[in-house]
């Protein structure tokens, strides 16, 4: 069900509620198809396939409701499949997340370096994207006490082409993990996808030299989302690649200079801490058989905008519970009508 086109991570989780299973929700599928959605189950020979070449190269394919599946990243309708390769345990540890430019200066690049390292040696796990500049340093000065990779592509797709060597590197010491399916070359609409991942699975994301309108600050918001801890970098003024950093100090990023910095912002009162909460209970899922009228589908079209507003609020308003008005919103993903967005938020889709 995860390899279905259209099947993001908050339907995932909304069909599974509705129907009890990934087999009662595929069986139903069909019946929730309309002439505005081009829904293609994922043929059980192409699944096979991917979990062969998977097997053949080492990596593992590990579920959401799996206990190797990265703890914290349980929030927020995780990835319901991910591939790992490597030390999954790293996953497990308190990691920190630091990004930043890719053309990143010498200045940049050694701060990163030197978070890096230090918090590798307070037994952090540092967690990034690969990419080039601030991903790559952070990477290379974590190898030894451990490091996390996380791919726009699939686990088997090196991007770019010139940290080869640092991803045989990481792959041998380290943790690869991507959601994408194996043999996937990354798309640009990969990459926030990615980024989500790298700030789920941290306790909070440095920001190391940002411009503006970089990924970067994509995972800024991200990280905002999920409830983890934005950190900055300052930069000097006159250097457009720290613009988007500095903006962040603006609107009340923690500052930070070392891991000293960075360890004391995540040195937080306990009820201030991010815990995973499980996965919906299955008990307390609507019954496989509940029907939706038509006049509460409408309703809930109606209520809809392009402006995301909470499912809660979108309930209240429907004058519905929030699980039936869920799964109504199920119904109008697949149609094309709706869409709706990690963290209990839907809005109407824009090309309707």
């Amino acid at each position: 069900m995860a390899r279905t086109p259209r099947i993001g991570p908050v339907t995932f989780f909304q069909l599974l509620v509705r129907y009890g299973s990934a087999s009662k929700a595929i069986d139903a599928l069909p019946s929730l198809r309309s002439g505005r959605s081009n829904l293609k189950i994922a043929a059980r020979a192409e699944i096979e396939r991917e979990w062969q070449a998977l097997s053949d190269f080492g990596a593992n394919l590990v579920c959401a409701c799996e206990d190797g599946y990265p703890n914290l990243l349980k929030q927020f309708a995780p990835p319901p499949v991910l591939t790992m390769i490597g030390r999954p345990p790293l996953a497990q540890k308190r990691c920190v997340a630091i990004v930043g430019a890719r053309q990143a200066s010498a200045a940049g690049r050694k701060i990163a370096r030197d978070i890096a390292a230090a918090l590798s040696t307070a037994d952090f796990t540092i967690v990034s994207g690969l990419a080039r500049g601030i991903d790559g340093e952070a990477h290379a000065a974590s190898l030894d006490g451990g490091t996390i990779g996380v791919l726009g592509g699939g686990i088997d797709h090196i991007y770019p082409p010139q940290h080869a060597r640092l991803y045989g590197a990481i792959r041998d010491t380290g943790l690869l993990i991507s959601e994408s399916p194996f043999g996937h070359r990354a798309t640009a609409r990969d990459f926030p996808r990615r980024n989500r991942i790298i700030t789920g699975i941290s306790e909070g994301v440095v920001i190391v030299e940002a411009a503006e309108r970089s990924g970067s600050l994509i995972s800024a918001r991200t990280a905002l989302e999920q409830n983890r801890e934005v950190m900055s970098v300052p930069g000097s003024p006159l250097d457009p690649r720290s613009a988007g950093s500095n903006r962040l100090l603006r609107q009340g990023a923690t500052l930070v200079r070392h891991a000293d910095d960075v360890i004391e912002a995540l040195t937080v009162p306990q009820s201030r801490r991010v815990n995973a909460p499980d996965l919906p209970r299955y008990e307390d899922m609507l019954p496989p058989d509940a029907s939706i009228p038509g006049v509460q589908i409408e309703q809930v079209q109606a209520l809809l905008s392009p402006t995301p507003i909470s499912i809660p609020d979108l309930a209240r308003a429907a004058r519905l519970s929030e699980p039936r008005c869920a799964a109504i919103l199920v119904e109008l993903e697949l149609s094309g009508i709706a869409r709706t967005f990690p963290g209990g938020f839907a809005a109407l889709a824009l090309s309707s």
